[in-house]
């Protein structure tokens, strides 16, 4: 039997789109002879759609979608995914499905079994979970599919009452066939990896896994679908960011032809989630992800350019890299503000980075306007001393010439703040932290230094003294961030502790760090969720990301 993945880029409610991709691909396939061709989860609305599956137009055109590709069925096999309504007078109004199509007719429906609702996923809110478990028949072979999580659910997983393969095994199956939607994290490749390998070793049958590839809003999803054989030979993967379709020949006896690629022998030579911060891990998966996520942000909004402020430091500068792969670099634009407290060299270095990557870029000067601010509010501030009041009106006045700029020339502004910031409150409401998407804000700042070093692994792009010169806001004479923050070794230890492992102040003092600097670290942490609750989407690479995946009260008294 010959089995397709077909490994593609959708749009959430584009059903115009996503349809003729479909169709593309199984007429890709059928031209190559496939028996049966695999697309991923939820493909005909894309995943996720979230609360637009409240909206019955929404499912309505989901089941034109399926009736339309349905009439390409012929001569090949269909797998694909959407959501089916629950006929029961008990439940949710919707499963979560794949459908089975053959001969121009939908033969078979699957339901999902395990719903998740922990980090980004919510299917709970919105989906009954199967109750029932059968084996799809198909030219003399039994074919066991599941959706997604599914296959993370070998029997003891704790969240979960059903284990669908369980049940599935029993009646033989000859392959099993996952469709899939599962986001990328800088751990989660060799996660998922060994996840799909289980089930092989578990059930002796080999597995066809199709991922989705592409970024919706925050969450990026990185293909790399999989094929093992029956004995847990790694055989098939696709590629990594990127659509892909190939074709695979299941034989008879559980082996795929071809040559395999990873021998099931082989031992992960690293921790799946690591219990501490490694800097350095999978960046160069880190940096197509968040090119991915720019691009897919702006081709799907219907944007081309972006703007962005270019201060001579390491965040903007990588955030300026980056934008220029992702949307070339005549369509960014970098607009650097010096104030009086800027160095020459900060522009200089800008300028300098600009030139390398040959995009538009414009000098603006705040200093007269930060004076006007300054004149008009001295009848009420007198002569208090300086403050961070007035650090943050000159982050103020650059948020607002690069929103006027932005509304002017229809360009969306790039946020350059970084997780160690929005960690710990070090940035501007409506300031440094405005724009239409964050690009940096779920990597720490060791993770950005690391990240620069790989842009210029080749050749010197971002010049060398943006990246050994101390960190530092310039809002005030001599300013460091060291001076308001912990080194950022120990200060990104300690958040990462926090926040992606999900330890208490307890559980990290235990592991050697100060405890009056965990209590402060923490306490930052926690009072400023009001200014994370108002920040942009982020571009989602790790394992726990600020936004939909991590809800947290703004009112508590937890560590504040």
């Amino acid at each position: 039997m010959k089995i397709f993945l077909a490994q593609q880029n959708y749009h959430v409610g584009n059903f115009e789109s996503n349809t003729a991709k479909i169709i593309e691909g199984i007429a890709a396939a059928k031209a190559q002879g496939a028996d049966l061709v695999v697309f991923s989860e939820l493909c005909v609305c894309a995943y996720p759609p979230r609360d637009f599956l409240y909206f019955k137009d929404f499912v309505d055109k989901c089941y034109a979608a399926i009736d339309i590709i349905t009439q390409h069925a012929d001569g090949i096999a269909v797998l694909v995914g959407g959501p089916h309504r629950n006929d029961s007078v008990k439940g949710k109004d919707l499963f979560n499905a794949a459908y089975f199509l053959e001969d121009k007719q939908v033969k078979q429906v699957i339901h999902k079994t395990c719903l998740p609702t922990y980090d980004v996923f919510d299917e709970d809110r919105y989906f009954e979970p199967a109750t029932s478990w059968s084996i799809v028949p198909f030219k003399g072979k039994k074919l066991a599919v599941t959706i997604c999580e599914d296959i993370w659910n070998l029997g003891d997983n704790p969240l979960y009452t059903d284990c669908p393969m369980d049940k599935l095994i029993s009646q033989l199956p000859d392959v099993m066939i996952n469709l899939s939607a599962s986001p990328f994290d800088y751990t989660h490749d060799e996660d998922r990896k060994v996840a799909v390998k289980a089930n092989v070793l578990k059930y002796k049958v080999p597995m066809f896994y199709c991922n989705c590839v592409g970024s919706q809003t925050e969450v990026v999803f990185d293909g790399t679908s999989l094929v093992f054989d029956k004995d847990a030979n790694l055989c098939g993967r696709l590629a990594s960011f990127r659509e892909d379709m190939q074709g695979f020949v299941l034989n008879e006896n559980g082996t795929i032809g071809g040559a395999i690629i990873e021998e099931a022998k082989v031992i992960r030579d690293k921790d799946l989630n690591p219990e501490n911060l490694e800097p350095a891990l999978n960046i160069s998966q880190v940096y197509e992800a968040l090119i991915l996520g720019i691009k897919d942000y702006f081709s799907k909004m219907g944007f081309t350019k972006a703007i962005l402020g270019s201060s001579g430091g390491i965040d903007s500068a990588v955030t300026l890299v980056l934008a220029c792969d992702a949307l070339g670099a005549g369509n960014v634009r970098a607009v650097m503000m010096p104030s009086e407290f800027s160095t020459s060299h900060s522009v200089e270095d800008a300028e300098r980075l600009s030139q390398n990557l040959n995009n538009p870029y414009d000098i603006l000067p705040i200093r007269n306007i930060y004076d006007s601010f300054l004149n008009e509010l001295k009848p009420i501030f007198k002569d208090l001393p300086f403050s961070v009041a007035e650090e943050n009106i000159q982050s103020r006045t650059r948020g607002n010439l690069l929103m006027a700029i932005a509304n002017k020339f229809g360009y969306i502004l790039l946020n350059t703040s970084n997780k160690s910031e929005l960690s710990t409150g070090y940035g501007t409401l409506y300031g440094d932290m405005a724009g239409g998407i964050g690009v940096l804000g779920d990597l720490y700042k060791q993770q950005i230094f690391e990240l620069a070093k790989y842009i210029n692994r080749q050749k010197e792009i971002i010049p060398v003294n943006i990246i050994t010169k101390p960190p530092s806001a310039e809002l005030r004479p001599g300013q460091k961030d060291s001076d308001s923050l912990p080194e950022y070794d120990i200060l990104d230890s300690i958040l990462y502790q926090y926040i992606e492992q999900s330890k208490g102040p307890d559980e990290i003092k235990a592991l050697g760090f100060d405890a009056a600097l965990v209590d402060r670290i923490l306490k930052m942490v926690n009072v400023n969720e009001y200014k994370r609750n108002q920040f942009c989407p982020i571009i989602r690479i790790s394992p726990k990301a600020f936004g939909v995946g991590r809800r947290l009260p703004i009112v508590a008294k937890y560590l504040s």
